[in-house]
């Protein structure tokens, strides 16, 4: 006889937690890949060992999934990004910090970053997006203005807009791995290896501070690493 005290398999509702995140990342790795319209959930319930009725007993459809999945990288990028954001440092320090951490969690994340890459042009369409936006999108642009607030204020900063530098700052760190494919045909090398990914992190925060800081409050060279 079985004991009472059995671990419940994966597949099962008895471990609902550790059955709802393997889905998930599953799926993000099947919509990084195939994009919402060519995912398949029975693929999605093969990469995470669960039976088919299982993926729909936690997400209605397809559409519901995708939905959680993408809420999902939002929610961990928030985790990486926002605590940084509410530390009480300088707000040059603040910055550089950020965009740092941004980077290495795009490299990180691979799929994550491909997935969103994927569907960014779709988003605004789908039925979650204003529950993205207003729970991660929005709260991350409004503290990242505050910091450029704070830096223009302090003089550390140049009087740019946010409103025009933000979406340009996430732009220089983005494009580069949306561009990877077509920069190792004309590289003739990986554009993703670990030296070359130090290489353009450290371009990007070099970019960013000389279009962004005073002259006379350039970052010390340690703080852009």
């Amino acid at each position: 006889m079985a004991s009472g005290h059995a671990r419940a398999r994966l597949g099962s509702r008895g471990r609902p937690e550790a059955s709802r995140a393997a889905i998930l990342q599953a799926a993000i790795r099947e919509f990084a890949r195939e994009g919402v319209a060519g995912a398949r959930t029975d693929a999605i319930a093969k990469a995470a060992k669960v039976n088919k009725a299982l993926l729909y007993y936690y997400f209605r459809d397809k559409d519901a999934l995708y939905g959680a999945a993408l809420e999902q990288v939002f929610r961990e990028r928030d985790q990486h990004l926002m605590p940084i954001l509410a530390e009480k440092t300088p707000p040059g320090e603040k910055l550089l910090r950020y965009v740092g951490a941004f980077f290495d969690f795009l490299a990180s994340h691979p799929e994550y970053r491909e997935m969103v890459q994927r569907e960014m042009f779709m988003l605004p369409r789908r039925p979650h997006a204003v529950r993205i936006i207003k729970t991660y999108m929005k709260p991350l642009f409004e503290e990242l203005q505050k910091v450029f607030r704070e830096g223009i204020k302090a003089g550390v900063f140049r009087p740019v807009d946010p409103m025009q530098f933000i979406p340009s700052m996430a732009a220089v760190v983005v494009h580069y791995f949306g561009s990877a494919s077509l920069l190792k045909v004309m590289m003739q090398e990986d554009p993703l290896s670990p030296q070359r990914l130090a290489a353009r992190r450290a371009a990007v925060l070099d970019f960013i501070s000389a279009a962004l800081f005073q002259h006379t409050a350039l970052p010390a060279e340690g703080e852009r690493k």
